[in-house]
């Protein structure tokens, strides 16, 4: 039975998904609350730049992958305009539904599918644009869901992948503290869950840095591909081209 990681623990292939899912059962409801309190609101900055970087033009086709409250999916749908399409999805039902409920609150009819990245229910070169947005350290195989999106992508087409990333030497030992020891209390005094945060923490660390994820996303068929750092490395935006 092959097995993988789930933060620093070995786990079982076969479970990952589901300990991943109680992760997001768990945190759902302050999920954006938190965002807002940990990254001191970087976030709302970093999700800009991955959309500017996409280039998503008008009436194009945009898949949006751990789209979890989507406020990708708004910003994406704001681009396509009337004659495009964004598809929100994740593995996630919790994360979803809040997604749903907020995009359509913003007036954002749009296709919500709970589905798992690692095997697309959509056909081949469908779509202009995948992004995927802290969402691909989570995923049990990484390396098959990346070939997932080069497959739904139509030639040509971008892959935007934004995700915690390796920090600039000189900060890391002031951000291991952060990561370690502020973010589970801060997730235990505002989501009622230290553990979360804890392996939130923990999954940065398993994943790949820039360069090694690079090197994937050029494993899976994507010849153009570079990135950007963006708050010293604790974030970058991986862009890739179908060619």
């Amino acid at each position: 039975m092959a097995d993988t990681h789930f933060g620093f623990r070995r786990v079982r292939d076969s479970d990952k998904a589901g300990y991943v899912r109680g992760v997001f059962d768990s945190v759902a409801t302050r999920y954006d609350l938190m965002n807002d309190l940990m990254s001191l609101g970087l976030h709302r900055a970093w999700k800009a730049c991955a959309v500017m970087l996409a280039q998503v033009q008008e009436g194009e086709r945009v898949l949006d992958i751990a789209a979890g409250t989507g406020d990708l999916t708004r910003a994406f749908a704001d681009k396509v305009g009337q004659s495009g399409q964004v598809v929100h999805t994740d593995i996630n039902e919790s994360m979803l539904r809040l997604g749903r409920d907020r995009l359509t609150d913003a007036g954002h009819w749009l296709p919500t599918v709970v589905c798992d990245a690692e095997n697309l229910p959509f056909a081949t070169g469908h779509f202009d644009v995948v992004c995927v947005a802290f969402g691909l350290r989570n995923m049990t195989h990484p390396d098959r869901a990346l070939a997932e999106m080069h497959r739904v992508l139509r030639d040509g087409g971008r892959l935007l992948v934004l995700e915690f990333s390796r920090v600039w030497p000189p900060l890391r030992k002031a951000y291991d503290w952060y990561s370690f020891q502020v973010l589970p209390r801060l997730g235990q005094w505002v989501a009622h869950d230290a553990s979360s945060y804890r392996y939130l923490a923990e999954s940065i660390r398993m994943h790949p840095d820039q360069q090694a994820l690079l090197e994937r996303m050029h494993r899976s068929g994507f010849g153009h591909a570079h990135y950007h750092n963006l708050s010293f490395g604790t974030v970058a935006v991986h862009v890739g081209i179908k060619c």
